[in-house]
């Protein structure tokens, strides 16, 4: 798990909500741990490198 945490609000129709999580409880899993993993593989898909927990490393002043 990353060292630091932020938080990611989507918004989602209830329905698709509800399935999502049915399908998460089923397979043991949480739908932070499901939706963790879906970016990291969309990140390395498009050759997106990141720092876990890290600070950003764009070089740009926050």
């Amino acid at each position: 798990m990353e060292l630091k945490t932020a938080r990611l609000t989507v918004l989602i129709d209830p329905a698709k909500k509800k399935a999502f999580e049915t399908l998460c409880a089923k397979q043991d899993v949480t739908p932070s741990q499901v939706v963790r993993k879906l970016i990291r593989e969309y990140l390395a898909a498009h050759g997106v490198s990141f720092v876990p927990g890290g600070e950003d490393d764009s070089g740009a002043a926050a």
